[in-house]
């Protein structure tokens, strides 16, 4: 039997073979294999990666024994001397997950311990992470509501979806349940909330104003039997009396007020 590669039994008793090798007291699993000679190829061209420099992700094939993210892990490991279990290499200033050899997202290096212990799985255009037993999509780490519309509440500045470095994310409508408007020449905060379809809160002239209707038409809507679990909008650098003032003084839509569920 030959070097980095070990025999097992499941439960019902039918052999399989494991893979890995050590490098620098690293030991690395490359995965469970029906054969011998498949473990053993795997050793193999998890060996030739750690060991040969010349080889990059760019030499990857689909008839690879190993498999892409497993390449990324080794390959980080050979040139920046840190393991992940997740897809990662490690960049200049940044570092890159390759949810596939030519899907690849952009993170500044402060999100390298959140994603080197979260695997981001894809939906559509959606990218989530399992975060205690939930999905959670990573949009939301940077500031872009669950139903926030590209241009409209949000913008990545270079025009590249998959760069989430946060100096590249502009965010618009930074609170739940509002949008801003242009009408009459000028800047208004239109507040709205999902109940069985959009509902109008009404419209305000400063953003500030408009996040606290929000927060006042979800309480009156709890009040009146509504079920849903709506996020209330957190307001920094306000204390609670004018918080207060505010919430007392502001106005919101008769249809809110007289909704019953």
């Amino acid at each position: 039997m030959s070097t980095g590669v070990f025999t097992a039994t499941k439960k019902d008793g039918t052999i399989y073979y494991r893979s890995s090798l050590t490098y620098k007291r690293k030991h690395i699993s490359l995965g469970s294999f029906p054969s011998y000679d498949e473990a053993h190829s795997a050793y193999l061209e998890g060996l030739s990666l750690i060991k040969e420099p010349s080889i990059s992700l760019l030499n990857f094939k689909e008839d690879s024994v190993l498999p892409f993210e497993k390449w990324v892990s080794i390959l980080n490991f050979r040139d920046n001397k840190i393991y992940f279990g997740t897809p990662i290499y490690i960049g200049q200033k940044l570092f890159y997950y390759y949810i596939s050899p030519t899907h690849i997202l952009k993170f500044d290096m402060d999100d390298l311990f959140y994603y080197s212990s979260h695997k981001i799985m894809k939906r559509g255009n959606h990218y989530f992470v399992a975060d205690y037993g939930m999905q959670v999509n990573i949009a939301s780490r940077y500031g872009i509501k669950p139903y926030a519309v590209i241009g409209r509440d949000y913008r990545f500045l270079n025009d590249d979806r998959t760069d989430f470095r946060r100096e590249n994310i502009e965010i618009f409508n930074a609170y739940n349940g509002i949008r801003k408007e242009r009408r009459n020449g000028s800047d208004t905060y239109l507040a709205y909330v999902h109940i069985n379809g959009n509902f109008i809160i009404g419209r305000y002239d400063d953003e500030i104003t408009a996040a606290i209707a929000y927060n006042k038409a979800v309480d009156i809507l709890k009040k009146n039997g509504v079920k849903k679990n709506y996020t209330p909008n957190y307001i920094d650098n306000m204390n609670p009396r004018q918080y207060a003032e505010i919430y007392s003084a502001v106005s919101v839509s008769e249809k809110i007020l007289n909704y019953k569920s």
